[in-house]
Order: structure tokens, then sequence, then C-alpha cells
């Protein structure tokens, strides 16, 4: 059963939540009951934010809960709830002081997620009860972000490049898309040879997947998605600490097949292509080496400064060719450095544009739907900071500053000056388990893209 059931009219068979603060306990208050009232001194309840209290009707039967919220958070709010009230049906009720319900209901759906492939969690998760029309607003966002948070948490064992081009396969299949793929050395027949450099050393073969959908009439819209499914650095190998969670590294393949997904199922006016370069970065006699030069597709020569600068590699060849398409915006994603978490920390994904006005809408659109990114500059003198004596220029190189900024300005080369192009540095991660954030994947930055595409290219009949 889905966490988010349709309310019908006059339904006496949901629990009533009320939102709360200090500012607004006193009003509550004296809508209780004299026993409600006892109750709530007896308890401590204050209506301080993340706090809730049961209340009970005078035959001692659950009949509301009372929480307490910051009214600007709506998100949050409820999002801790799926789990810890009594597994029931609820409904939020006239009286609350969220400034916006709609993300208070998301953020319940968000927070009753639980990755349950390998362990039954210890229970099911409260419901609450939203109107048919809010319903079907939310649920779209509420898959693309467990399909995100899916596709993350599985091990690479069970997530590899090929079980990547069958998530997509399958979401092709479902909204009638065609799908395609270039596997281990028809990525070399087919002149990708970046995206085979980084996966060769591995017992499963690299492969770039393309799926393609809508109307040629319609613009031309990209979808990049870095799928290294896991890094281990290759010779220039990590540590274990940095290696632990590296099966997340395709996070950025999980973000654009999710808005990819939910791109089709709303309809939007677009033809997609969606690309994933899916790769296992791995230790060989045949891996890439530190020092070689690998003549990339768009024939620019790049000196392999660091092997486990691999998430560049593998995008490049792939906006190359998103580039031929000749589309009116290209959109990537990548799990790509470690430098954006140490500027904005893991919440924050760092948003690169070669137009300051789709940046300035992406961001807005962020904002509107409590999804925030933050822009970083695509600063041109540090350029320099890549610089090859072999080569066009290097992958990387010895400066640790402005990681972020050195690694976009790399995938910039292989965008031309007449495409839009927006690239998001993603975490795709929390690192602790929060309301409505539980520990492991997270979708970072897919609801403002996608926010921002329909705003973009507003729905009407696709027919």
């Amino acid at each position: 059963m889905s966490v988010l059931i349709e309310r019908q009219s006059g339904d006496r068979h949901s629990i009533a939540i009320e939102t709360t603060d200090a500012a607004h306990f006193v009003a509550t208050r004296r809508r209780l009951t004299a026993a409600q009232r006892r109750w709530l001194g007896e308890s401590g309840f204050q209506a301080a934010a993340g706090t809730f209290a049961l209340l009970a009707d005078s035959h001692g039967k659950l009949e509301r809960v009372l929480v307490g919220v910051d009214p600007q958070d709506a998100l949050g709010a409820l999002a801790a709830l799926p789990h810890t009230l009594p597994e029931a049906n609820y409904h939020l009720a006239a009286e609350n002081v969220l400034a916006d319900p709609l993300q208070a209901a998301l953020g319940w759906a968000l927070g009753a997620y639980r990755f349950s492939r390998y362990r039954k969690p210890a229970r099911a998760p409260a419901r609450l009860a939203v109107t048919a029309a809010d319903r079907q607003r939310l649920l779209p966002l509420v898959e693309a972000t467990a399909r995100v948070r899916d596709l993350v948490n599985t091990p690479t064992e069970d997530m590899g490049p090929q079980q990547l081009a069958q998530a997509i396969k399958q979401l092709g299949k479902t909204h009638k898309a065609r799908v395609r793929s270039w596997t281990g050395n028809e990525l070399l027949d087919a002149n990708f040879p970046t995206i085979h450099a980084v996966g060769r050393a591995s017992h499963r073969a690299p492969r770039l997947i393309e799926l393609s959908w809508g109307k040629a009439s319609h613009p031309k819209l990209v979808l990049i998605g870095k799928g290294v499914c896991f890094d281990s650095g290759g010779l220039d190998i990590k540590s274990a600490d940095g290696m632990r969670n590296m099966k997340k590294d395709m996070g950025g393949a999980a973000h654009a097949i999710a808005l990819a997904g939910l791109i089709m199922q709303a309809r939007l006016p677009v033809r997609l292509t969606l690309l994933v370069p899916a790769v296992e970065n791995a230790l060989a006699g045949n891996a890439m080496r530190p020092g070689d030069v690998i003549t990339t597709r768009a024939g620019l020569t790049v000196e392999i400064d660091n092997t486990d600068a691999e998430g560049r590699l593998v995008l490049c060849d792939a906006l190359s060719y998103g580039a031929e398409q000749q589309p009116e915006l290209m959109i990537d994603f990548a799990t790509l450095t470690g430098a954006a978490r140490v500027a904005l920390g893991p919440d924050l994904p760092a948003l690169f544009a070669n137009r300051d006005e789709l940046a300035n809408a992406v961001l807005a659109a962020g904002r509107a739907v409590n999804d925030p990114l933050w822009q970083l500059p695509l600063w041109r003198p540090y350029r320099k900071l890549l610089e090859s004596q072999l080569a066009d220029f290097a992958n990387a190189g010895p400066s640790r500053h402005a990681g972020a900024i050195t690694a976009a300005l790399y995938l910039e080369r292989f965008v031309p000056d007449a495409i839009a192009w927006l690239h998001l540095d993603t975490y795709a991660w929390n690192d602790a388990d929060r309301p409505g954030r539980p520990r492991g994947g997270e979708a970072m930055g897919m609801r403002a893209l996608f926010a921002f595409l329909q705003q973009r290219y507003p729905s009407r009949d696709a027919d």
C-alpha cells in the first residue's frame, strides 16, 4: 500500500494531525478538552519543533496528534512521523501553521522510505490521507526519489554496468522509449575511447546506454548521468575510508534516470535523450595508467594525471555525443568531486551553467520546491590548472585549489558554446539519518531540475 492514500469525503477512519508552534500553542490548547490539556501538561509537550503528543478521546481512542513544527520548514515538519506514530491512517487537520501543507505531505512520504532489498523493515509506515489531486501530483516525485535511493543503495555486486543498463531498459519499456547500448570493444568501434579506457580493467564490460523518447519536432533535451558503479580510484587507488561508499559513484546516473522517468511520465514536450556511461573503475593489468594520453571522441587529447579523476573522462565522451545531436539544452549529473563537498557541504549540490539565466531559473525552482542548489563559477582562468606538457590538457593537476571548478571546466571543453548546458556536482548521499532523509542514497537537485523543466517546457497534449 502506498504511504500516501486518497482521502475520501467524510472519512472518519483517519486520525487528525494538527501542527502548532510556540506562538500558536495557547490557541491550540483552547480547542482541546480539559482531560487533553491536563495530559499535555503532564507530558511536558510545549510544541517545540520535532516533538509530538498523542491525544485520546473520552473513550481512550487515539483522536488527534499534535506536532510541534517550524512553520517555514514544511518539508521536514512531518517527515519523522511515518515510522514513529502508530501504524494507522492520518490526515492533516485544517488547523495547522505550515506555510505549505503539500510540501509537508511530500516530506511524510520521503520519511516513510526504507531500503528493503536485503532486510525487511521492522514495521510498515503510517499512512497519510491526501486529496486525489495532491496524491497524483506527489506520487511521481516520491517514486522518482525512491528510484534514486534504491539505485544508489544497491551494492555494486547487484548494481554493475549491466544492471544499470537493465534499469534503463525497464524504464524504456514502461514509457515506450527506444534503448540501445554499446558494450566493451563496441565502444572503441563507435569512438567512445575514454569510456572504454576507464572501464576496461573490470571483469564487467563498460558500456554507454542511450534512451530516446518523444517527438522529433519537439525541442531536444539531453540528460547525462555519471554511471561509475564502483570507483576504486584505479591505479591511483583510494584509501579504505575513501573507497567504502563508492557504490554511490553512479549517483549521477541514478538522478538522470529518475529525472528522465519524471519527464516521460509528465509527457513534457521534449525530444529526450538519456545517456549513461556505465563503468567500474577497477585495477588490473590493462588499467589506464597515470601519464597515459587518450584521444577523446571530440578529438582532444587528454593526459591522465590521476586515474581517480575518472568521472570526467566517462562524461566527456557522452557530452561530445550528446552535443552532436545539437540539443537546445544539455544537463549532466555527477558525483564528481570531493571539492564540491568541502566547499558546500553534503546538502548543497554545486550548480554550474554556461548561461546565467539558466542558473538563475534553476536556483529559483530549487528554492520553490525545497531542493536547494548553489551556483559555482566556470572561472576560465583556472583552466591553467589542467595544463599538460604532452596533451591538449590533463584530467587533473597538482593543485588542490578549486577542484569542483576545474572539473567543471574540463567538462565545458566538450560542450560547444552554442549549446546551453547545466552541470550538477551532487553528493547523492546522506551520511546520517535525519527526518525525511534516511542514511544512504539521496536525490539532491532532481526535484529542482524537474520543476525547472516543467516551467521551461509546459506540459501539453503530446499526441
